[in-house]
């Protein structure tokens, strides 16, 4: 039972000492991740309406 207690007073002064920056560190990938994200999604939609826009000229150029 004193192992068990000694590993959680490891961990929390663990967390103690270097929990912000963990913090910091996990918070900043997430917001890598959602801007990734939101560019992926406008990367998306903008290639959507490219490929409908060629698909419109083609219809409009005279065939072959």
């Amino acid at each position: 039972m004193a192992e068990g207690r000694g590993v959680s007073d490891a961990i929390f002064r663990m967390l103690a000492d270097d929990g912000p920056w963990v913090l910091l560190v996990f918070y900043l990938l997430y917001r890598d991740l959602e801007k990734d994200r939101a560019t992926r999604e406008i990367v998306d939609r903008s290639t959507k309406i490219l490929i409908e826009m060629s698909t419109i000229i083609r219809e409009r150029l005279p065939g072959k």
